[in-house]
Parts: structure tokens; sequence; C-alpha cells
């Protein structure tokens, strides 16, 4: 830790730009990260491999148990299980796309591809609750007899692996989306061969097969729960939305404490992928002090490294008198809404 962690952003020190690129710990430990090494995404890899195998093997024996029992329960967990299997081929394809070089035409490289699974994933998931839903209320309405014997041994057979498989996706389901996308298919899993279990034994003791088709009720919903997050989070990537840890007013207020700084405006956050997040915006200085632009510009990078974790950044700094030319964002002062306001470059817009 260095002397100057804590301190506002208006007093930290100019470093050199070395120094500058460092990020120092977070105190929070479910903080957001920029982007992980490569050690980190081979041991993503390692993992989502290791659960992608075991989760076939378990959908297929899910899939026979459900058949040969005749319950809808089982049969929807092997429903939710093959999109878990899509969910970790996607997952893996799209940490192996990620990694590749940008190029002049993709100049954030293939990063969005993780995203991009995570959406589909989710809408896979809703597609799949939908089914179980349908086949569920034809069953309410005449209930079929189930072999309990063999839906409990399934479904036991099913919870070990999907636990075995949330172990293996648990350290690296806070830093990837598509990861915790993963996770969260699996976890919803576990849940469901638990509520499976259960009600086998109840349909073991007590006969009453109407568990069956409620249990698939409850997995639907389990699952809906699970997707709909999942593609709330993934629209809002893709839409370029302010990251919801990050409060847009405090980085602005942030930047304009910083001594130098007169007014900021077009300011942007958005997430390329999980844990990388980028910024951009204009900082309005006064003429007389210009030639600080490159210390204030470090005061200001610093500050977004150290206290927000943006670390990919692009700052324009200019003078009150500067006269725009094109579009900018301009805040509407009935309601609070950014608006494109297109500019005539002979005239300024401050004055």
């Amino acid at each position: 830790m260095v002397w100057y962690e804590g301190l506002p952003c208006n007093e930290r020190p100019i470093l050199e730009s070395k120094v500058s690129m460092h990020c120092k710990k977070d105190k929070n430990p479910a903080s957001w990260r920029q982007p992980r090494g490569g050690d980190h995404r081979r041991s993503e890899r390692r993992n989502l491999f290791r659960a992608l195998m075991l989760t076939t093997t378990v959908l297929v024996v899910v899939a026979a148990g459900g058949m040969i029992s005749g319950s809808l329960a089982l049969l929807s967990d092997a429903g939710h299980m093959l999109t878990d299997v899509s969910s970790l081929g996607l997952a893996l394809l799209a940490i192996r796309l990620a990694a590749r070089p940008h190029c002049s035409k993709k100049t954030y490289g293939w990063h969005r591809l993780e995203i991009l699974a995570a959406l589909a994933n989710g809408v896979a998931l809703m597609v799949v609750a939908g089914v179980i839903v349908r086949e569920a209320v034809l069953r309410l309405r005449d209930v079929p007899e189930i072999h309990s014997s063999i839906m409990m041994i399934v479904a036991g057979v099913g919870l070990v692996a999907n636990l075995a498989g949330l172990w293996f996706l648990h350290r690296d389901r806070h830093g990837s989306l598509n990861v915790r996308g993963a996770f969260l298919h699996i976890l919803s899993d576990a849940l469901s061969s638990t509520a499976i279990l259960v009600g086998g034994v109840i349909i073991h003791f007590t006969g009453l097969f109407v568990i069956d088709p409620l249990l698939s009720l409850f997995i639907s919903m389990v699952i809906v729960l699970g997707a709909g997050r999942l593609v709330w989070e993934a629209v809002d990537v893709l839409l370029e939305a302010t990251p919801s840890h990050i409060d847009h007013g405090e980085v602005q207020r942030a930047i304009n404490e910083i001594d130098g700084v007169r007014d900021v405006h077009d300011l942007h956050i958005w997430t390329i992928t999980s844990g990388m997040y980028a910024l951009s915006t204009h900082v309005v200085v006064s003429s007389d002090r210009i030639r600080e632009s490159d210390e204030i510009l470090t005061r200001i990078k610093e500050c977004l490294l150290h206290e927000f974790s943006i670390g990919h950044t692009t700052v324009q700094i200019e003078t009150d008198g500067y006269r725009h030319v094109g579009v900018i964002c301009v805040e509407n002062r009935d309601d609070g809404v950014d608006s494109g306001i297109v500019v005539d470059k002979r005239e300024p817009v401050f004055k």
C-alpha cells in the first residue's frame, strides 16, 4: 500500500506514468476487476472443461432415468442440463475467441462474444422453462404413475455431480459474466436435483404422483429467475449502460473536485466485457492553466483507476473557449436526461 491511498483525488500526487498503471488492491472483496491475465483465463478454461465433461455425462444418466421412471421432473432436469452443456460450451468458445488479438476492424478484439454467449444462454433457459411449464400443466390434468425409486437414485447422482460442477466454477464466478452464467445454470440444477430427490421420497411413501409435475413447475420458476437476471445484465452491457456498481454522478463529482478542472461533460462509462470497463469524457480547464493539462490528466486517470477501477480511459482536455464540432451530450434540465445536441462550430459552447 502506498502512502497516498485514501486521499481525495485532488490531493493525490502526480506520479510517473509507469506507476499510474498499477491499481491498488480494493478493500472490497467483491470489487469488480480489470481484465484477467493469461493464468486466470487458463484456469477458467480448465474448470469450465471439467464442468462440461461432468455435466454431459450426468445429462445422459438423468435423461435415461427420466424415460425409464416416467418422471417429468427428471426429464425437465435433463433439459435444463442440456442448456448447461450449451452454456459451458459457449463459455469455452467465447474465452478462446476473446483471446484472439484485436485488429483495425475490431479494435476491442472479440471480448463481446462473451456477452453474446451469456445472452444466448439466458434466452435458451427461458425457452426450456416454457416447454417444462406446458408439459407440467398437461400432466396435472392426467397424472401418470412414477417409479419413485429410480427417480430418487438418479436425482441423487445428479445432485452430487452438480455440487462437483459448482466447486469447479465457484472461484471464477465473480470475474466473468459468462462463467457466472454457467455457475447459475449448475446452481439451479443442484436446487432442482434436491427438490426431485425430496419429491421422490414423498412419492415413494405417499403415492402422491402429482408431486412430479408440481416439482417441474418449481424447476421452471428457478430457471426463469436465473435466466432473467442473466439476460438483463447482458443486455445492459450491449446497450453500453453504466455498470451497476459505478455511480455516474459520483465519478463526475470526483473529476470536478480535481484541482484545475472547471467542468466535466460528455461523460460515458460502459462495460466492454466482464471486468473490463471503459470511460470517455471531456474536461474543461481554464485557459491560463492549459499548460498544466498533462498533470491534470494524470490526476484524473489516477483517480479513475484507484477510486473506481476504470483503467481504459479517454479524456479530452479543452478550454472554456473551445468551439465544439459535431454532437455533444448536454443535460436536459427538465428531466435530467442527456440528449445529443448538434453544435454549430462557429459558436463557442462555453462562454
